[in-house]
């Protein structure tokens, strides 16, 4: 996807992104992430209106409906936009999000429908998704294929109860499911996320590993003129990199990651990483990374009382709703009267074992006295299950190199193969150079 360019090179740099693409008014996605924020407002204030009970069999497998329209009914608040929403387990994600997640109701509203982010990024994956952020850097909606989605809600019990058995998870963390649908348009669907990268610290180097070392290499000479790509297995290999980590630490980290990599061999999910983010404490965030990055929009809406739907959208409010998103422009985030990032830990992660050091892990040597790195860790992509396509994929490429090195392998051995790799990449683990295919 390009970015739109304005008239003349001064406007091109105002307009330029230098992760991501921007999304002006003429882009379909700009449509699609306003009205998956209306619906997320309004779904998630009727669950949480409610007086909160356990769960049953049922909220597993419920999913609730919503239309919208440009003026609004009795039922929902005008929107921008006609557009449908579903709204899937909504009182299963209520329950991770307040009582295994620790995240307050209204905070998670106000991060997610405020203000939007509109850096549009792609997913460190092959797999097509795009995301974009909460205004607070927070939380992450991303777009999945309808196969994640029907696999996500066909794995949600095992996954609420991993969850709750293991508060300290490295396991994405997914704060809500959800589907939107514009007219004559295709079915969206998509997750709400949290981001492992925090908000008020760069990211200096950022890894995707997976245990895997046959095609897992970007490009070094890339690398050099993009310091933010997402870097692979090889890569962290042939930088002779490890997660600098002493006794205490290490052992708490394996024992989460095996626990993890059982549930995902359980489930018969494969392909899936730990992302690594790493910040280095002495370059700090001099290099500006994040303001440099990222762009918010904060349209300046008119109050407009409700209509009764069968009014046609060519009316003066529609048509003053149209003109005042025309007239909002994205803005910079530490502009006059943008939003401005974070500098301290927010805290809201403190709670979690591998997320106390300002919202990560910090490395720490043999004796477990800290060093100068915060790891930011994560285990990402968990909704590949082993299908056929992927069996096809593991024949086909086991052909071409070597089958067990490979990324598509069946799930028992790339749990074992995963978990054999971050205990390698560890001090006292005799480095990743043991997973290189043969030459």
């Amino acid at each position: 996807m390009s970015i739109s360019r304005g008239v003349g090179g001064v406007r091109d740099e105002e307009n330029k992104v230098l992760v991501g693409n921007l999304i002006g008014e003429d882009h379909v996605n700009y449509v699609l992430m306003y009205n998956m924020l209306t619906g997320i407002r309004i779904a998630v204030s009727r669950c949480q209106a409610k007086m909160k009970r356990p769960l049953t069999d049922e909220d597993f497998v419920a999913r609730h409906k919503y239309s919208f329209d440009i003026l609004g009914n009795e039922l929902t608040p005008a929107a921008k936009y006609d557009f449908k929403f579903k709204d899937y387990a909504p009182w299963v994600f209520r329950e991770l999000r307040e009582d295994h997640f620790h995240l307050d109701p209204s905070d998670y509203l106000v991060s997610l429908t405020a203000k939007y982010i509109l850096s549009e990024l792609g997913s460190p994956g092959k797999s097509g998704s795009f995301f974009y952020f909460s205004r607070d850097y927070r939380f992450i909606i991303k777009t999945i294929h309808h196969s994640e989605h029907k696999f996500l809600r066909s794995i949600l019990k095992q996954y609420h109860e991993h969850i709750k058995n293991n508060p300290h998870t490295l396991i994405s963390r997914f704060y809500g499911l959800h589907r939107v649908k514009l007219p004559r348009g295709k079915k969206i669907h998509f997750v709400i996320m949290n981001n492992l990268f925090p908000p008020h610290k760069d990211i200096h180097e950022t890894y995707d590993l997976k245990g895997s070392t046959v095609g897992r290499e970007y490009p070094e000479e890339k690398a050099a003129k993009n310091p933010r790509a997402v870097l692979k297995d090889l890569n962290w290999i042939n930088r002779h990199k490890q997660l600098e980590l002493g006794p205490e630490k290490r052992a708490l980290l394996t024992e989460q990651i095996r626990r993890d990599s059982e549930l995902l061999k359980s489930l018969d999910v494969m392909d899936y990483s730990l992302l690594v983010g790493i910040h280095n404490m002495r370059r700090g965030n001099r290099d500006n990374l994040r303001r440099n990055t990222l762009k918010v929009f904060s349209p300046n809406m008119p109050r407009m009382k409700r209509k009764p739907t069968q009014l046609k959208s060519s009316s003066p409010e529609a048509i003053a709703i149209r003109k005042a998103m025309r007239e909002s422009d994205p803005k910079r985030l530490d502009a006059p009267g943008g939003e401005s990032l974070p500098e301290c830990d927010t805290g809201d992660r403190q709670h979690f074992l591998f997320y106390q050091d300002e919202g990560g892990l910090r490395a720490t040597d043999q004796a477990n006295e800290e060093l100068d790195t915060i790891y930011y860790l994560g285990i990402i992509d968990i909704l590949t299950p082993y299908s056929t396509l992927k069996k096809l994929e593991h024949f086909w490429k086991g052909l071409q190199s070597d089958r067990h090195k490979i990324s598509p392998v069946p799930p028992a051995e790339y749990a074992e193969r995963f978990y054999a790799f971050m205990k390698a990449i560890m001090p006292g683990g005799g480095g990743g150079e043991k997973f290189k295919a043969e030459t």
